[in-house]
């Protein structure tokens, strides 16, 4: 998903769909949400983390915990936050993104498929 030219941290960058864990929410059901409000889709998130690393987001630290999940069908919607979205191999997406953790970390899920 390509973030939208407005947002205050990487606009126009392309990125795997994130977000933010809400106070007392669970990291897993964060995950299923941002999914959901990112991108419109219901998405089946594998329970166990792929990876984690350390990030900045402008100043701020952040720690970024890497799930796999996939949509068994529907059609994308972006939210305010995205301005394109496309479907990529890893390839394409390491091509495109400019954050090597998130390239490194969609290289992993590719490549430890069931």
């Amino acid at each position: 998903m390509r973030r939208s030219a407005s947002k205050d941290a990487a606009p126009g960058v392309w990125e795997a769909m994130s977000g933010r864990v809400e106070p007392g929410e669970q990291p897993l059901a964060a995950a299923a949400r941002e999914a959901r409000e990112e991108s419109g889709l219901t998405i089946e998130i594998e329970p166990r983390p792929l990876t984690a690393y350390l990030a900045k987001r402008n100043q701020d630290d952040m720690l970024v915990v890497v799930y796999r999940g996939r949509s068994a069908s529907g059609e994308v919607v972006l939210s305010s936050e995205h301005e394109a979205f496309a479907w990529m191999t890893v390839g394409e997406f390491a091509s495109a993104c400019s954050f090597p953790s998130l390239v490194e970390a969609a290289r992993l899920a590719a490549s430890s498929r069931s």
